[in-house]
């Protein structure tokens, strides 16, 4: 019995936790993203995303080296984090050609209810508006990739569609530390086209967090993919390069 139950056990757990698509994408295919289409016929494209901000002190500095590297990304903010301190960064986020789109902070609301969950996120779409004066894709990526049912049921309702990321292109490493120029290297090594990668500008719980390895691996990472042959762009926005 028990070489039944565990193997039962495993599949529900990477359905809601895994780093890739597995069970529950079959529940919604058109709901989620985690690469994008390959265009045979457009220059290859790899697409930035970053998290858990905006951060007082390294979206900023991201934000330069993105400007002076001419690269387009993607930033996936938390609610808790953008407040009248901040307003001024997502605004310079849309301002530079950036896409905008919603995070959570917390793996609670993989057991919201899709009613409670698509007005939270509504709310918080409407209050970036308010603040940042654009609202923001429809695109939401949950706290860690935690995700259920229930959170596809919601998205369905917003025609919204769920982010994650192309398996292996993270920063975090596997409870080491994280280090710009190993990262940069790593990320180099694999990306292909069509890609999303994920970096973190800020931290689910420290809005303030030390995130200068991101800061410098962007720094590192553009320009030697730009020596490969590839442009950046934005998973929802009006500009790329």
């Amino acid at each position: 019995m028990l070489w039944v139950l565990v193997p039962g056990l495993i599949a529900v757990v990477l359905a809601h936790t895994a780093p890739f698509p597995f069970l529950l994408e079959k529940f919604a295919p058109s709901r989620s993203l985690w690469r994008m289409p390959r265009d045979a016929t457009a220059q290859p494209t790899v697409y930035l995303t970053f998290d858990d901000g905006p951060n007082p002190t390294a979206t900023p500095e991201l934000l330069d080296v993105l400007r002076d590297t001419g690269a387009r990304a993607t930033f996936f903010l938390i609610d808790a984090h953008i407040t009248d301190a901040t307003a001024s960064l997502v605004r310079r986020m849309f301002d530079e050609g950036h896409g905008v789109a919603l995070h959570s902070d917390s793996r609670a609301l993989m057991v919201m209810t899709p009613d409670d969950l698509a007005a939270l996120l509504v709310r918080n779409a409407d209050r970036i508006e308010l603040l940042a004066g654009q609202r923001p894709c429809p695109l939401f990526r949950p706290h860690a990739g935690w995700r259920s049912g229930a959170m596809y049921e919601a998205l369905i309702k917003m025609d919204y569609r769920l982010v994650g990321w192309t398996w292996g292109l993270w920063d975090w490493n596997w409870y080491r530390a994280r280090e710009a120029e190993g990262l940069a290297q790593r990320l180099t090594r694999r990306v292909s086209d069509g890609d999303i990668v994920v970096m973190h500008d800020g931290h689910h719980v420290n809005p303030g967090a030390d995130r200068r390895y991101a800061v410098e691996a962007t720094r590192l990472l553009v320009p030697a993919l730009r020596a490969r042959g590839y442009r950046f762009d934005a998973l929802c926005g009006t500009r790329s390069s």
